[in-house]
Order: C-alpha cells, then structure tokens, then sequence
C-alpha cells in the first residue's frame, strides 16, 4: 500500500539542488518502501496534472485534520519551485492553520491483487508537498489562482466564464504553497507473491487497471436548450 513520508527536520534544511530533481530535505527524504521513491522532478508535475483533488493537512486550535479540496498550480508561480493554490471562505479554520501544512495528491492506478492477503497492493502515483503557506493577497494573482482551480477540475473552463465578482473576492481567502519541498512516490507492476505461493491457480493473481471516467453530462434544468455541450467539456469525456 501507500507508504507516508516520515517529517523530521525542518524545512530551513534545505539545500539547493538541480532544478530537474526533487528536494532531498529530511522532511521528504523516503524512510520506508525507498524502491518506490522518485526523485525526478518531471513525477511531482505529472502527479498535478493528473489529479483533480488533493488532500490538505493542518493543524487548527492543536487538532490535526485533513481536508479534500480542488487545487490549481502553476510551474512558474512566485514560490520556491513553483505554487499550488488552494482556496475557500475566508472563515475557514483550514485556511488559517497554526502551523506549516501538507498537501497530498495521490492517483490509483490499479489493484494489486496477490495470492496473500499480505501482499496486496495498489498501483498508484502519490506526491507530498510541505511547507509555510502564504495568503495571497495581490489581486492579479488571486484571480489567476482561482482561474487555475477552475482549470484543473475542467482544463479550459475559466476563460468561459464571467469574471469573479467584488463579492466572491472578498468571501474568498487563497493560499499558495511553495512547490520546493515535496516527495513523490510511485508502485506498477504486478503482485510480488512469495515463490511458495506461486502455482497456486485456485487463486487469482494480477492488476485490475484503474481510471477516472466521466459520464454523459447532464444539462442544468433552467440550462437555456440552445446551449451546446463545450468542447472543452465533451473532451473530457
């Protein structure tokens, strides 16, 4: 199964390295399942651009939780390494955490189904991000942040809409998180069963491949009938 990063050391550990590489800070330096570590930058940008949600770890008033939420990115952003956005009201308790947070994104990309219970797996592609969050608070970038939230859910589907109004501004809060300290880790293959077990046939070993698929879409009732269905939603489908 998915093995979690063990936080140790502090981000200020950090050192400098190839832009082409992920950071090997202690904090996202892999302790366990190693084999399945990545350490190409290139894994961190495929695993957000495949993925439609993410999971926000904080900390609020000393209890820890972990929220689903969308998230957009931006390679280039003002962050060390780059910006992944996630927003919500402006009253949210995640949104004001009382400490550093942890961003999670993880893609199933199959079942791993062995001759033991033991070793059963999943294949999957899994990114960590970590680090000081930063409220963005310059309106150009809030509105570009939000457009790429939009964008990650549907690719394209921002510049069909109207602009974000005064009102849903200010109801808004925007966090960034620089994409610098993060640990990506992938599993493929089939099931690593123990030779005794291999040969065993009245059992079924293997992958069951696993994909996000989206269904016919369904129009909103008070949807006007002259509105065709958008490219840039029948190609999702």
């Amino acid at each position: 199964m998915t093995d979690s990063v063990v936080l140790t050391a502090p981000a200020s550990s950090a050192s400098p390295v190839p832009a082409a590489l992920l950071s090997p800070t202690a904090r996202t330096t892999h302790k366990r399942a190693r084999h399945h570590g990545v350490a190409e930058r290139a894994a961190l940008v495929d695993v957000l651009q495949s993925a439609k949600l993410c999971h926000m770890g904080v900390t609020v008033g000393g209890v820890p939780m972990v929220f689903p939420t969308a998230y957009g990115f931006d390679l280039d952003g003002p962050d060390r390494g780059g910006s992944i956005y996630v927003h919500g009201s402006v009253a949210s308790r995640s949104l004001a955490p009382d400490n550093e947070i942890c961003i999670t994104i993880t893609i199933l990309d199959g079942l791993v189904l062995a001759r033991s219970g033991f070793h059963h797996s999943m294949n999957y592609r899994s990114g960590i991000v970590v680090g000081s969050p930063r409220v963005v608070t310059d309106g150009d970038e809030r509105v570009k942040a939000l457009n790429l939230i939009v964008d990650q859910v549907v690719p394209g589907r921002s510049q069909h809409l109207r602009d974000h109004t005064r009102k849903e501004m200010a109801a808004t809060a925007v966090l960034a998180l620089p994409l610098y300290e993060a640990s990506v880790k992938a599993r493929t293959g089939g099931p690593g069963d123990d030779a005794a077990d291999i040969g065993i046939e009245t059992v079924w070993a293997g992958v069951v491949p696993a994909a996000t698929h989206f269904g016919e879409p369904i129009p909103s009732e008070d949807l006007d009938s002259g509105v065709a269905l958008p490219d840039h939603i029948s190609t999702m489908l």
